[in-house]
């Protein structure tokens, strides 16, 4: 089986990459069958001549190979028939700007596995970039607060080499005695989380979170059942919010009264309560100034979200008031980051990580005859047909 580390051809560039030169020599030692093939780019993060060094093929053609993996959406006309390919498709929850990509797939026999569907037996993620972005995210959150206030300016988060560097320059500003409110525990929430910790920030419960007052920055962690109840009144049952979203409402409010940011990094599922809600951010004894939303669901739970902002321009100002965008600086603006490329930020660490689990997860089910059945979970499209797993995709792919 011979395989290809693509070029990520989409725009704006993303400096990622599936293997690291390194990791490509762990693969060939653990799996001395496999043939690996790099396709030449001058955006990557790590440079063609960091795998020749180590003896890996670099060519502009790869259209030799079995199976072709990569980072982002591959553009149409890029897409070489009757492969296999390994990317992120954007295409699971019907989103309109990615449907021609399907359908070209399809077009064209592709084998198409998405990296957001490579999941366990449970349904539970495998791979993903998910602590890159709460990283990165919590970075830019506070970055976000210092430019506000006119406290500190951090350097972009892209100009520093790897996460022991953010970390070294989030120790450096003195922060106020602010509280910081954060949603998620899973890969974002925990990533987050690692950067808080690291900048010695203290986690307090949520009672004293809600209650008392400190002289120094802290910060509480909650979960599904801290920002979420049951209309009638009835216990909160994580069992049943996952079944009946819409028996349950957002009691997030607690929390806007007494923070002054809020780190989102949970899952938002369809269907399920909005969660910070124009009422909130424009209520008299709303605190909260800074929105990081490291998810990024626009239109989706927070409503200032307004729209995914951009490495390049990361923040931007809402105005509670009038539910519209104004510049940050806006004395009553609430600041929001909203970057839905996170990883991108930190290139090298994000790529390696990335490598990691995808080495441990996904080569050996191409060896083993899928033993686990990840390939089979993962897989959407195959000889010309949606998989029984992804039908639910054939009214998106007919434009309907």
């Amino acid at each position: 089986m011979k395989f290809g580390l693509i070029k990520e051809r989409k725009n704006p560039p993303d400096r990622r990459v599936v293997f690291t030169p390194t990791e490509l020599l762990k693969l060939k030692e653990q799996f001395p069958q496999a043939d690996f093939e790099v396709e030449s780019s001058d955006i990557r993060v790590f440079p063609d001549t960091a795998y020749a060094e180590l003896g890996i093929k670099v060519d502009t053609d790869v259209s030799d190979c079995d199976v072709l993996i990569g980072v982002k959406e591959v553009p149409v006309e890029a897409l070489i028939p009757n492969k296999t390919y390994f990317f992120f498709s954007h295409t699971i929850k019907k989103q309109s700007y990615n449907r021609k990509l399907l359908v070209a797939c399809l077009e064209k026999n592709i084998t198409l596995v998405d990296h957001e569907t490579i999941v366990d037996k449970n349904n539970k993620r495998l791979i993903g970039f998910g602590r890159y972005a709460g990283i990165v995210g919590a970075y830019n959150g506070i970055r976000a607060f210092g430019m506000k206030f006119d406290l500190f300016n951090l350097v972009k988060a892209e100009t520093l080499k790897d996460q022991n560097e953010l970390i070294e320059r989030l120790r450096r500003p003195m922060l106020p005695p602010i509280k910081i409110v954060l949603t998620g525990h899973g890969k974002v929430g925990l990533g987050a989380k690692e950067m808080l910790d690291a900048m010695k920030i203290k986690q307090v419960s949520i009672e004293d979170y809600l209650t008392k007052n400190y002289d120094k920055p802290v910060y509480t962690h909650i979960d599904l059942e801290d920002y979420n109840k049951r209309i009638d009144g009835k216990p909160f049952d994580k069992k049943d919010f996952y079944a009946n979203p819409q028996e349950y409402t957002s009691n997030f409010e607690r929390f806007s009264k007494v923070s002054d940011i809020f780190m989102a990094g949970h899952f938002y599922g369809n269907g399920a309560p909005a969660i910070l809600t124009r009422e909130m951010l424009n209520a008299h004894d709303n605190k909260i100034k800074v929105v990081a939303d490291i998810s990024c669901d626009v239109d989706g739970p927070i409503a200032c979200t307004l729209r995914a902002s951009t490495i390049a321009d990361p923040i931007f100002g809402y105005l509670p008031s009038e539910h519209k965008e104004v510049h940050y600086d806006h004395p009553a603006a609430i600041v929001v980051m909203s970057v839905d490329n996170l990883p991108c930020e930190l290139p090298k660490d994000a790529s390696e990580g990335f490598g990691e689990m995808f080495l441990e997860h996904v080569i050996p089910a191409l060896y083993n005859n899928d033993a686990d059945g990840i390939l089979e979970r993962g897989t959407i499209c195959k000889n010309g047909q949606l998989t029984e797993r992804f039908q639910y995709l054939q009214d998106y792919v007919d434009g309907k």
